[in-house]
């Protein structure tokens, strides 16, 4: 069990957090919400004790241990995968290298004797002689492959390391798990592999997510920030909604009833406090109305921006034909003879565990990279527009925001093109702003407002969600839903691949396309999943003899 007992965190002088009171029991997983800036990463590091309180404390049962996930990817570049993972109990680690390092002495004394039997007793207490096995299956799950398991990890890419600090975290079953954004750059599989884990675990976690499906998968209660509060709600991010709407619906209700109720004395009052026969009545009434008072409805610092792509043409039945398509990147042949027909209300999901082969197939549709082999082409009826997942060079420059977006404009009008970014969220002297200091969730909703403006009827996105928060999210997949054009993405986000897609590509190992019109949760319940699973389980298997 860990509880903030009114703490209060400001940064200068503005509050982020103020008199917050919350307990966080054993055996639930709280899902912490809240719009961007809100303070759930904070308040998670406030928990952590990353994070002094202004005022207030945060207290934790005796004895037990917390966890988190570490966001400094290059951290531990110095150590080996199992070493960082083990790491994870803090205490086991420090055990076994002081153990390691007795055993490693050419003068063993009696002394160390007697220290390093204390050292094993301790050890088998906590159950180290599986460490490095429960640290392989963490590793397995999330998709490190034995080969890695005891390398460097300056040797790993970045995807990779993320997942290394995830096993940290997940290691040694601590008693309470605190997680920022774990599943960013995870890929659907390790998602899935979380899901069941955390669905497992019976201790205390407290997670921050912008996937919905991710949140109502694992969570048992939803811990909401506004305005500097936490409001806990029991259930998962979909009855955190239901029940925050009708709640604010009843209040409406029972103000609406209140004012008529108010309406109603005061007519009473203004016709009778002058007449001697009702005086009495009309003082009562006035009694009962200063007694009524309206119920404060905040409205939420939440703010969902306004994604709508217009096709400036309707598109015609013959949309994109792709041949042949072969591609090698530093020896690894990402796209295999890749061959697929798009056709005029297809919007593909294109999934898979190889991010390179993903993003070269888009830059690739998006004339931003030459095949080595085959070809691909366009209908004369069509327009793209694509968003990459690496936006560095589009902000590279010295552009404030309304000069960047009119450059995509056909019309260069200022204020039509405001209006863009006024839908996008920003307002007032954001129109001002250098594009090469945006955030990245600010750069992402930029590549939105170019995508609208430039009226495609072909979207190309490359993990857009990537950066959004939650209502930016819920906004671009609402956008895509509608969408008279056609669409290829990837996206990590279990619910808007599912709510989207009505056609799946998944890219395999090697380079290979496997294509299926279904839906995504179709899609993972068909028998070639379940053959594609049997056979990676059958290799590790044979593996590991």
């Amino acid at each position: 069990m860990i509880q903030a007992n009114n703490v209060t965190y400001r940064v200068g002088k503005k509050a982020l957090f103020e008199e917050v009171n919350i307990k966080f029991t054993e055996g639930n997983c709280y899902g912490l919400i809240g719009a961007n800036g809100a303070g759930k990463s904070t308040f998670l590091k406030i928990l952590s004790g990353q994070l002094e309180t202004t005022n207030g404390d945060i207290s934790m049962t005796p004895g037990q241990r917390l966890s988190f996930l570490e966001q400094d990817h290059f951290k531990y570049d110095s150590y080996p995968v199992m070493d960082v993972v083990i790491m994870g109990n803090k205490r086991l680690y420090e055990v076994m290298k002081e153990k390691d390092a007795i055993y490693a002495k050419e003068d063993f004394t009696d002394e160390d004797g007697i220290r390093a039997s204390e050292l094993e007793g301790e050890f088998a207490e906590m159950d180290g002689w599986e460490a490095e096995s429960n640290a392989e299956i963490l590793l397995n799950g999330l998709g490190i492959g034995t080969e890695f398991h005891y390398a460097q990890m300056a040797d790993l890419d970045g995807n990779q390391k993320v997942k290394v600090l995830l096993a940290k975290a997940l290691f040694g079953n601590p008693d309470v798990l605190l997680l920022d954004e774990p599943t960013n750059h995870l890929d659907l599989d390790a998602i899935a592999w979380l899901e069941e884990f955390l669905i497992e675990f019976n201790n205390t976690v407290i997670v921050v997510s912008h996937d919905r499906y991710f949140l109502n998968k694992v969570c048992t209660h939803t811990a909401d920030i506004d305005y500097g509060k936490i409001q806990l709600y029991a259930g998962n991010y979909d009855f955190w909604y239901e029940s925050s709407q009708l709640l604010i619906k009843q209040m409406k209700e029972a103000n609406k009833k209140k004012e008529e109720k108010i309406k109603e004395l005061q007519e009473f009052i203004s016709r009778f406090s002058a007449n001697a026969s009702k005086s009495k009545q009309a003082t009562s009434r006035k009694r009962a109305l200063e007694k009524i008072e309206l119920d404060e409805i905040k409205p939420s610092s939440r703010k969902y921006p306004y994604i709508d792509f217009r096709p400036e043409r309707e598109i015609g039945n013959e949309v994109l034909f792709v041949e042949n398509l072969s591609k090698t990147i530093n020896g690894e042949k990402v796209l295999d003879n890749v061959t697929f027909t798009m056709h005029h209300e297809d919007k593909i999901a294109l999934v898979g565990s190889n991010e390179l082969a993903k993003t070269t197939l888009f830059k690739i549709l998006a004339g931003e990279m030459e095949p080595d082999e085959g070809s691909y082409k366009w209908g004369v009826t069509t327009s793209q527009a694509y968003f990459p997942k690496d936006s560095t060079k589009e902000f590279d420059n010295d552009l404030n925001i309304t000069e960047w977006l009119t450059g995509y404009s056909a019309i260069k009008d200022v204020t039509y093109v405001r209006g863009f970014l006024g839908r996008m969220l920003f307002a007032g002297e954001d129109g001002v702003k250098k594009v090469k200091v945006l955030s990245g969730g600010e750069k992402v909703r930029c590549l939105l407002s170019k995508m609208m403006i430039s009226g495609a009827n072909c979207l190309l996105l490359d993990e857009p969600t990537n950066h959004l928060d939650m209502e930016a999210i819920t906004a671009l997949n609402n956008g895509l839903m509608k969408f008279k054009g056609v669409c290829i993405f990837s996206c990590h986000d279990h619910q808007f691949v599912q709510t989207t897609a009505n056609r799946i590509m998944e890219i395999l190992p090697g380079g290979a396309l496997l294509d299926k019109i279904t839906t995504y949760d179709e899609y993972l319940a068909s028998d070639e999943m379940a053959r594609k699973r049997t056979v990676y389980t059958a290799d590790r298997e044979g593996d590991e003899e």
